[in-house]
């Protein structure tokens, strides 16, 4: 009876402890839960939001945008030379105006401290650029390789000479030897280019590539179409009559007429279209003369916008033969298939030359 006694009592001390236990561990999951609901939250650190400058800045500062650099890259080193308040700032402004696409290659002149929007005016203008070689769709080699030479410091006559050479390694075999029509429009930063050959091959690899991009059909329609959007390009400055001078162009050659654009003319002679004479438009040792020469050119006569080429690949449909630019000031052309409204828009634009 004592053993079995003494084991009660030991059961009632261990379930006392039990008991204990469970209060201590009860009181102190409560007080856990209680001190967690009443302690406030941690306060956020405010995120500091950084003002723009808001300019005109001081000072100047030369900052260059690399070819292909990233907004991103741009951003970083304005805010760094502190021409603005941070990259944030800068990304956002290019984003406004959605210019991300639009900023351009080459050196620009700027201030410290500047808005960034002021920034990114200046930044998508070529024409602020210094440095860079500026190719337009209307401009003939001859005249991209003055510039070329000029701004490489390299001589004219390198550049020549690889023309004259043929562009072996350089052109494709359907440019049959002619960079004309085969230089792509844009910036080049040609200070960065070892040679003339070097700044050459850039442009027409660009070219490449962009005709692929535009699915330009390859071999010789691709010089084809080439050479309708150049004619195009130098017949007519705006884009709504692109498709119609494209079908003119096909028209007159499918009906074995001459062209009679006096933009290829004009290129046989190295001069401007309002600059032609009657002897060189009756000069018929001229291959280019597009007056008495049957079908396309021999070449290109400049180097084609995307627009053109895009007009060359898919002209509009009418059955017009002729047209004329009856306002030079805006451009406006009327096109017809009758030889004497032709002869009518013709005497408009003879009354507009005059007074003008």
């Amino acid at each position: 009876m004592h053993r079995q006694e003494k084991q009660r009592k030991r059961r009632r001390r261990t379930r006392r402890i039990i008991i204990i236990v469970l209060f201590i561990a009860f009181i102190f999951g409560a007080w856990f839960v209680f001190s967690r609901l009443n302690t406030p939250a941690p306060q956020q650190k405010e995120q500091e939001v950084v003002q723009d400058y808001p300019g005109p800045g001081t000072g100047s500062v030369e900052f260059t945008v690399q070819q292909g650099e990233s907004t991103a890259s741009i951003a970083e080193r304005l805010a760094k030379e502190d021409i603005v308040s941070s990259a944030t700032v800068f990304t956002q402004a290019v984003l406004n105006v959605d210019a991300q696409a639009k900023l351009q290659p080459g050196s620009f002149l700027l201030k410290y401290r500047m808005s960034a929007p002021d920034v990114v005016e200046i930044l998508v203008n070529p024409a602020n650029a210094t440095g860079m070689l500026q190719v337009t769709s209307d401009a003939r080699v001859a005249d991209v390789i003055v510039e070329a030479a000029q701004l490489s410091g390299i001589d004219q006559s390198e550049f020549q000479a690889v023309i004259d050479g043929g562009g072996s390694g350089i052109l494709p075999a359907e440019a049959k030897g002619t960079f004309e029509g085969w230089l792509e429009p844009g910036s080049y930063d040609v200070s960065q280019l070892g040679s003339a050959s070097d700044i050459l091959k850039a442009m027409v690899d660009r070219r490449v590539e962009k005709l692929d991009e535009l699915k330009v059909p390859t071999g010789a329609e691709r010089q084809r179409i080439i050479t309708i959007a150049s004619i195009v390009e130098g017949e007519v400055n705006q884009q709504q009559y692109y498709g119609k001078v494209a079908r003119v162009i096909e028209n007159r050659l499918d009906q074995d007429m001459s062209l009679g654009m006096d933009s290829v003319v004009a290129y046989g002679n190295n001069v401007a279209p309002r600059a032609l004479t009657n002897a060189m438009l009756q000069d018929t040792t001229n291959p280019y003369n597009s007056r008495i020469q049957k079908g396309l050119p021999p070449t290109p006569i400049n180097n084609p916008s995307d627009a053109t080429i895009q007009a060359a690949m898919a002209p509009e449909d009418g059955d017009w033969l002729y047209f004329v630019t009856v306002n030079l000031d805006t451009g406006e052309t009327k096109f017809t298939a009758d030889i004497d409204e032709f002869n009518k828009f013709a005497q408009e634009y003879q009354t507009w030359e005059q007074n003008n």
